[in-house]
């Protein structure tokens, strides 16, 4: 019987062979095409519509990402096994909220929330200081039990390289019925363009409309500084390109490439770092 740490090595081993011959396929392309192609964010939220990351080339050269989803894809047909377990028994809450709750977290210290995942176990060191308003609804949310039993609804694996989460609805569409101010868009660590492998980010469909929906990237990819940088993945990023591994569906009616693996938070918890 194949152990899961074999399991992961294999599919680590698939990504890397699929990755070398999409690049071989782009090498060949890039010489006779032009592309104009927007790459989707993974950003959807309730009532808000897809934010797209436009990508305009008139140089003659060639967009990886772009040329990727323009082409037919060189991925298997055959989704890989799921490598997670069955969900816990639970559903969804369907809670909402019209104001943000009062501010409950100190800024002086980290939250660490913890993601109890049917893939396996995820850990993010949340920055109170740089994103308050940001950390303080997770902790609230989070003890409302308001992650529990959610999907990770969307996948993103060619330009940009996200796992999306915290929709109740599953569907990109959902949020707690309240909008958080943009924060911490000035990190340096994002000024590039680039946000780095193990940052945890909010999804919004425009400037101050985050909500409960959030992304974690595990590959650096290229986006603007227009997404709430406030958390670093401290754990579980072997989880993540575990999930990545598997690939994703097609995109759906709404542009959506749901995770083939399943992955669902059983329990979500936020725990206070106090600082030393």
């Amino acid at each position: 019987m194949v152990s899961k740490e074999q399991r992961r090595k294999q599919l680590a081993r698939a990504k890397f062979e699929r990755q070398q011959q999409r690049r071989a396929n782009r090498h060949r392309r890039g010489r006779r095409r032009r592309i104009l192609l927007s790459v989707a964010l993974v950003v959807l939220v309730a009532g808000g519509a897809t934010a797209l990351v436009a990508v305009n080339r008139d140089d003659g050269g060639s967009d990886p990402a772009a040329e990727d989803n323009a082409q037919p894809s060189d991925e298997p047909t055959t989704p890989l096994d799921d490598p997670c377990e069955a969900p816990a028994e639970g559903e969804p809450t369907t809670a909402q909220w019209e104001e943000q709750p009062e501010m409950a977290v100190d800024a002086a210290n980290d939250y660490v929330m913890r993601l109890a995942t049917t893939c396996g176990d995820i850990e993010i060191t949340m920055d109170a200081e740089a994103a308050p308003q940001t950390v303080n609804s997770f902790n609230f949310l989070a003890g409302e039990g308001y992650f529990d039993h959610t999907r990770c609804h969307r996948l993103v694996t060619e330009g940009i390289y996200v796992l999306q989460c915290g929709d109740p609805q599953g569907t990109g569409q959902g949020g707690p019925g309240y909008s958080l101010p943009d924060e911490n868009l000035d990190a340096p660590e994002v000024a590039d363009g680039v946000y780095p492998a193990g940052t945890v980010a909010m999804a919004n469909s425009g400037p101050d409309t985050g909500g409960s929906q959030f992304f974690v990237v595990y590959e650096d990819s290229q986006l603007p500084a227009q997404y709430t940088p406030f958390g670093t993945l401290t754990a579980g990023l072997d989880v993540v390109e575990l999930i990545a591994g598997t690939g994703a569906a097609p995109p759906d009616a709404n542009g959506t490439t749901a995770p083939n693996a399943t992955v669902v938070i059983n329990e979500a918890t936020v725990e206070e770092v106090a600082a030393e």
